[in-house]
């Protein structure tokens, strides 16, 4: 079992920045980011896998940077040009991906942290 904790939440002001921080007790082979607003299905944000491949939801891309500093045990998620919608619980997940696929589909993703609350006002 992978332990994961987030943090750098915040609220901020349309057009601003976070930087998301997680975690991790040890490494898999896909290594995501997450969000799930009210009445909202989860869904994927950021993946990245241990080659150093990523992938983002289109609703981030050009916005979004997902990193892996791997002796710290630290994956983050720096956030730009921050939008209303953009308002979530975002989680960090852990999975061994499908093949050697990482997907952006929560179902791949077996460790899960608590989350960190991402409010972004207009």
């Amino acid at each position: 079992q992978v332990q994961l904790v987030e943090s750098g939440g915040d609220s901020v002001q349309t057009g601003g920045s976070l930087r998301l921080e997680c975690a991790y007790s040890s490494s898999t082979f896909c290594m995501a980011w997450f969000r799930q607003a009210p009445g909202k299905e989860r869904e994927g944000v950021a993946v990245r896998d241990v080659f150093g491949t990523i992938t983002y939801a289109d609703s981030v891309k050009g916005r979004f940077t997902i990193s892996q500093d791997i002796p710290k045990h630290i994956l983050s998620l720096r956030m730009g040009s921050l939008k209303p919608e953009d308002s979530a619980m975002y989680y960090c997940a852990a999975g061994r991906g499908s093949g050697s696929y990482c997907g952006l589909t929560a179902a791949q993703y077996n460790n899960w942290g608590q989350g960190t609350q991402v409010t972004v006002s207009s």
